[in-house]
C-alpha cells in the first residue's frame, strides 16, 4: 500500500466540490472546452465512465501499477545481485526518499504547465531511469558494503523521484470533472475518490505479488522491466487522454502570459466574479497551504501507520513460520480497506468530514490494538480483515480535505504531496517499528500503527476547528461582497 490514497458526502460536500471551482475555474481556449457529461440512470459509480470516458479509468488504474512495483522491485533486485538485505534495503529506501521528494516537485510542475507535458517527459525519464537502475545492479560488487553500492543508490533515488504520480493527478482531474457535472457534484465526487482510494489499494496489493511471481519464476530483472515498460507505455495514454483539458493551470501562470479566456456563455458578473478571485489569490494562498498542512500530517501519521503494520506483521510472522508471509497477511487488510472505500459513495451527506475523520481514525486506534492478541495466522488474518475497515474510508475523507482546502490553482501540488506523506511515514514507521520488534519484539512494534491512530484522531478534532473556521471566513466574505 502506500502509498496510496479520497472523499466525502456531507452537508460541507457540495460547498467543497463547488469552492473547488471557485478558486481555479478552468478558462479552456476556444475549441478545448471539455463536454458536460449526459445524465446516467445507473448507480453513482456508473457516472464515472460518463464523466471520464470509458478508456480512462482501466488506464489509470494500470499506469499506477509501476509506482506499486518500484520499491519491492528495487528491494528484490539488488538483494538478489548482491547478495545483501542491507544494501537492498537501502535501495528501496533511496526509491522512497526519492518519492516523497519528487512527488510535490511533479506535482507543483503539472499545476504550472498542465499534466500531459509534465506526465509524457517523466514518463520517458522514469523509464530511462528505472533502466539505469536494473544495470547499475549488476555492476556493483557483490557483499555488504553500501558505500561500494552509492551508484546504484542514486539510480534508485532518481527512479522514485520521476516516478509518474498517475494516482494523486486522476484525482485533480476527477474533481475538475465532477466540479463540471450539472448535477450531483457531490455524489459523483464521493463515488470517484472511493474508487480511486480503491484503486490504490489494489494495485499496492497487486504490485508486491507481481514482483514476487515474476522475480521467483524468471528473473529478480524482470519485474522492474516490466515496470518500465508500462509506464512508457500507459502513463502517455494517460498523460493525453482528454480529461486532462478539464484542469486548469494555477493561477500564477496565467498571470504570466497565459491569459484566462472567458467562457462566452458566461454571465459578466461571473466573469468579473471570477477575476476577482484570480486578483486576491496571493492572499489566500498562504492561509491555504496552512490549512493543507493537517491532511498533509494525517497522512504522515498513516503512512506511519502502515510501515509500522508491515514491519510488526514481518517481525510476527517470523516467530512461527518465515517472514515472507506477512506480505500475504498485509493484503488482507489492502483489499477490506480496498472495499470499504468503495461504500463511502453511499454514506449519508450529513455524516461530515471531520465526523468522518474522527470515527475512523477512533476505530483505527481501537482495533489496532488487537494487533497485540494473536500469537497464530488465522486470528491475526481476521484481526487485519476488520481493522482494513477504517482505513480507506478515512484516506477518502483526507483526500477529499485536502483538495476542499487547495488553494486555487495548487491541486495537483496537494494531492502528490499527500502521496508523499503516505510514503515519508511509511518509511518513518517501517523504521521506529522495526528499532521496537529488534529489540522487545513485535508487540513493541504493534504499539506504533496505536499511537498513529491516536495521532489521527487528534489532527481530525483540529482538522474540524479550521474547517469550521474557514467555512465561516468564505460565507462572511460572500455576504460582504454584496
Amino acid at each position: 500500500m502506500t502509498p496510496s490514497l479520497s472523499s466525502q458526502a456531507s452537508a460541507a460536500t457540495s460547498t467543497a466540490a463547488s469552492e473547488l471551482t471557485d478558486g481555479a475555474k478552468p478558462s479552456a481556449p476556444p475549441g478545448q472546452a471539455f463536454p458536460s457529461p449526459p445524465a446516467s440512470t445507473g448507480g453513482r459509480f456508473a457516472r464515472l465512465p460518463l464523466l471520464a470516458g470509458k478508456g480512462f479509468i482501466p488506464i489509470g488504474l494500470f499506469a499506477r501499477l509501476p509506482l506499486a512495483m518500484l520499491t519491492v522491485g528495487a528491494l528484490t533486485l539488488v538483494t538478489a545481485v548482491t547478495g545483501s538485505y542491507a544494501v537492498g534495503g537501502a535501495a528501496a529506501g533511496a526509491v522512497g526518499i526519492g518519492s516523497a521528494l519528487g512527488a510535490p516537485v511533479l506535482g507543483a510542475w503539472a499545476d504550472r504547465l498542465g499534466q500531459r507535458p509534465v506526465l509524457l517527459f517523466a514518463a520517458v525519464f522514469n523509464t530511462a531511469a528505472v533502466v539505469a537502475l536494473i544495470l547499475m545492479a549488476y555492476l556493483v560488487p557483490a557483499g555488504q558494503d553500501v558505500a561500494a553500492a552509492l551508484p546504484v543508490l542514486a539510480a534508485a533515488f532518481v527512479a522514485g523521484a520521476s516516478c509518474p504520480q498517475v494516482g494523486p493527478l486522476a484525482r485533480v482531474r476527477w474533481m475538475a470533472l465532477t466540479a463540471r457535472s450539472q448535477s450531483g457534484k457531490a455524489e459523483d465526487l464521493d463515488a470517484a475518490l472511493s474508487y480511486e482510494s480503491t484503486a490504490d489499494e489494489l494495485t499496492f496489493v497487486l504490485g508486491p505479488a507481481l514482483v514476487g511471481i515474476l522475480a521467483s519464476l524468471i528473473a529478480p530483472w524482470l519485474p522492474l522491466a516490466v515496470a518500465a515498460s508500462l509506464t512508457l507505455t500507459l502513463v502517455p495514454a494517460f498523460a493525453v487522454h482528454r480529461t486532462h483539458l478539464a484542469v486548469p493551470l494555477s493561477v500564477r501562470r496565467r498571470r504570466r502570459g497565459t491569459p484566462a479566456v472567458a467562457d462566452p456563455a458566461a454571465p459578466r458578473d461571473a466573469v468579473a466574479t471570477n477575476a476577482d478571485s484570480t486578483a486576491g489569490s496571493r492572499k489566500t494562498d498562504s492561509r491555504g497551504m496552512a490549512a493543507v498542512a493537517l491532511p498533509f500530517l494525517a497522512m504522515l501519521c498513516m503512512g506511519t501507520f502502515f510501515g509500522s503494520t508491515q514491519t510488526g506483521l514481518s517481525s510476527f510472522s517470523a516467530s512461527f513460520a518465515t517472514a515472507e508471509i506477512a506480505g500475504l497477511l498485509y493484503a488482507v487488510m489492502g483489499l477490506s480497506s480496498a472495499a470499504a472505500a468503495l461504500s463511502v459513495a453511499y454514506w449519508s451527506k450529513r455524516f461530515t468530514f471531520p465526523a468522518r475523520w474522527m470515527v475512523s481514525a477512533m476505530l483505527m486506534a481501537g482495533l489496532a490494538v488487537l494487533l497485540l492478541l494473536p500469537e497464530s495466522a488465522l486470528p491475526m488474518v481476521l484481526v487485519l480483515l476488520v481493522l482494513g475497515l477504517p482505513v480507506g474510508p478515512l484516506m477518502v475523507t483526507v483526500f477529499a480535505i485536502g483538495g476542499e482546502v487547495a488553494p486555487a490553482g495548487r491541486l495537483g501540488t496537494v494531492m502528490t504531496a499527500l502521496a508523499s506523506g503516505i510514503v515519508a511515514g511509511t518509511a518513518l514507521g517501517s523504521s521506529v517499528a522495526g528499532q521496537l520488534a529488534q529489540h522487545h519484539g513485535y508487540s513493541a512494534a504493534f504499539l506504533v500503527p496505536v499511537c498513529a491512530a491516536a495521532a489521527l484522531f487528534l489532527l481530525g478534532a483540529a482538522a474540524a476547528v479550521v474547517l469550521r473556521k474557514g467555512r465561516a471566513s468564505r460565507r462572511g466574505n460572500r455576504t460582504g461582497s454584496r
